[in-house]
């Protein structure tokens, strides 16, 4: 891209401006004001809104790479981040059309009220295949978003403020993503034309703990959906509070960030749980750390995984699944220590993708099988954690399916 992009818009009111002195001209939408982030394309055809409140891109200007975004507009069951109010997820957005009005029987609100409403900052109407393609060659950019629906922009304090930002390396952002209390959770994954149902907690078979780095919503409904209570503590809950809660499991939940400034606090907290013998699974940001605490490293990607549409293989099943990615750090493949087994890799580009800890109840993946938006491929793995509870118990193993 030049110094100034070609496909602009006669009045901007909403500017993208890269590290590197690159502006992209656009029309404002949703909040006001501007942003530093970093900017990624997601490649998935459904769930913006999913997408949009995912913690994990917390720090994040999403671009989607789907031209028309808006057209079922959002309602108050689509939204994976926690607790909303707080507004963890993507800090802005990139669309290549404008937003239509919704069409849909489940729209509550059109799509530029609700991210008015949560404080997203947005643009439409550029070339988003000419940025993706930007992104693949030159990796992910630090940004600034800006929108005023009246077009003033100091543009040379835009550009400085965005090659001032450090990046997405060394950031704990899990500290904003978490929960700032611990909670129970008993909502159940959502049926069609039923809506949710309320797990019984006093009456649930299992009690997992989950260590809130961002967690999403759909990956708690799955746990409840198989019998499980679970009990959600803040990402700096120590383990001798976790263990004190006397689980069946732990999980270790996806976030935003840099793995390793999060692994500060968390890496040893995870060793004691790994050591206590306890069943622990972990996503995405949790899969990162427990890498570290097993041994490896991690490493900050090119552009990163995000989408619905990335093919995985489980060594374990000797199976390819297409599943739901969204992370821009990944655990180095090469630096797994003797006893930790990689499991997972992704067929684009042989990263990791997943692992276990020989011997013991202990293994994470690297993608979303919660989905939420995405295919349902990978749903077998929370299977595969309960079955691991259930051998701790002397209980037979389900069917993973």
């Amino acid at each position: 891209m030049t110094a100034t992009a070609p496909w602009t818009t006669s009045k901007p009111t909403a500017l993208l401006v890269l590290a590197d002195g690159t502006v992209i001209e656009g029309t404002g939408i949703g909040a006001t004001g501007k942003v530093t982030a970093e900017v990624c394309f997601n490649t998935a055809l459904t769930g913006y809104q999913e997408i949009l409140t995912d913690p994990s891109y917390l720090g994040q200007i999403v671009t989607f790479t789907f031209p028309h975004i808006g057209n079922i507009g959002t309602n108050d069951e689509d939204i994976e981040d926690l607790t909303p109010a707080a507004r963890r997820g993507a800090v802005g957005t990139i669309f290549k059309a404008d937003i239509t009005e919704p069409s849909n029987y489940r729209a509550a609100k059109h799509l530029d009220a609700w991210l008015k409403a949560r404080g997203v900052i947005g643009l439409s109407g550029i070339d988003t295949r000419a940025l993706t393609a930007w992104i693949r060659e030159n990796g992910a950019p630090n940004a600034v978003i800006a929108h005023d629906p009246n077009g003033v922009f100091d543009i040379e304090a835009l550009k400085a403020e965005a090659k001032a930002w450090g990046g997405l390396v060394g950031l704990d952002l899990a500290k904003e993503a978490t929960s700032g209390q611990s909670s129970q959770w008993a909502q159940t994954p959502w049926v069609w034309n039923e809506g949710f149902d309320e797990l019984d907690p006093a009456n649930a078979k299992y009690h997992v703990v989950c260590v809130d780095y961002g967690v999403k919503r759909n990956i708690l409904r799955l746990f409840a959906g198989l019998d499980c209570k679970v009990t959600v503590v803040p990402a700096n809950t120590s383990s001798e509070t976790i263990l004190g809660l006397k689980p069946d499991g732990v999980f270790l939940s996806n976030g935003p960030g840099d793995p390793a400034a999060t692994g500060e606090y968390a890496v040893p907290v995870i060793q004691d749980i790994v050591k206590s013998g306890l069943p622990t699974f972990g996503i995405c940001l949790g899969h990162q750390m427990l890498g570290l605490a097993l041994g490896a490293t991690t490493e900050k990607m090119h552009q990163g995984h995000h989408g619905g549409n990335h093919p995985v293989k489980d060594h374990t099943t000797g199976k390819v699944e297409i599943v739901s990615m969204n992370h821009g750090f990944a655990v180095s493949s090469t630096s797994l220590p003797e006893g930790v087994e990689e499991t997972h890799i992704s067929l684009f580009d042989g990263s990791n993708c997943g692992l276990r800890l020989a011997g013991k109840p202990v293994f994470s993946v690297q993608h979303h099988p919660e989905a939420s938006p995405g295919p349902q491929d990978s749903h077998y793995l929370f299977r595969r954690f309960i079955n691991m509870v259930r051998e701790n118990k002397g209980e037979p193993a389900l069917a993973e399916r």
